[in-house]
């Protein structure tokens, strides 16, 4: 955990019906006094909309090396490397050629995201996901943030059903290649 990094706790309840996964979480999150609530927020869904065996949050801005997100089979081999926010070319280029996935999660504008990205070398770039939400959607969703928080995450055909500390909303989860 970094120095000054605050710890939020979360009870999650996750059902993610379009990959069969049911699962109770309880996560503790260190959030780092330059990460706004919203990247934080995007790190928690990053974990529970790809959440599998071995998932692990990194241990943040002092794991240079490390994705947002990562998940490693019982060889200890990367199975998935996620980034949150807008990571740069050679981050991704650098999880592709580590990672057989690489997926990333933005609260911000994809298209903007995604630009930079333009004419850069990234390693299987056509693989890589950019995930988004609808505009507004994790700024809202951050009013409700405690440093204890119960939340609920659904997706259901590709539309997020989140509830924190009783405030709920939805989004459609959108989804483009990075080439």
């Amino acid at each position: 955990m970094a120095a000054g990094a605050t710890m939020y706790s979360f009870q999650v309840t996750l059902a993610d019906v379009d990959r069969g996964i049911y699962e109770d979480l309880a996560l503790r999150v260190a959030r780092h006094p330059s990460e706004t609530g919203a990247f934080m927020l995007t790190r928690l869904l990053a974990y529970c909309l790809e959440y599998t065996d071995g998932i692990v949050f990194s241990d943040g801005i002092s794991a240079a090396g490390e994705p947002a997100v990562y998940a490693k089979d019982a060889t200890g081999a990367l199975v998935i490397w996620v980034e949150v926010g807008a990571p740069d070319a050679a981050r991704l280029h650098d999880g592709s050629l580590r990672s057989p996935r690489v997926a990333v999660y933005t609260h911000r504008d994809p298209a903007k995201v995604a630009a930079p990205w333009s004419g850069k070398r990234i390693h299987r770039s056509e693989e890589i996901s950019l995930h988004s939400f609808d505009p507004g959607f994790i700024d809202r969703a951050t009013e409700a943030l405690e440093r204890r928080t119960v939340v609920s995450v659904s997706r259901v055909e590709d539309t997020l059903y989140l509830e924190l500390n009783g405030w709920q909303g939805q989004s459609a989860l959108h989804a483009q290649r990075v080439s």
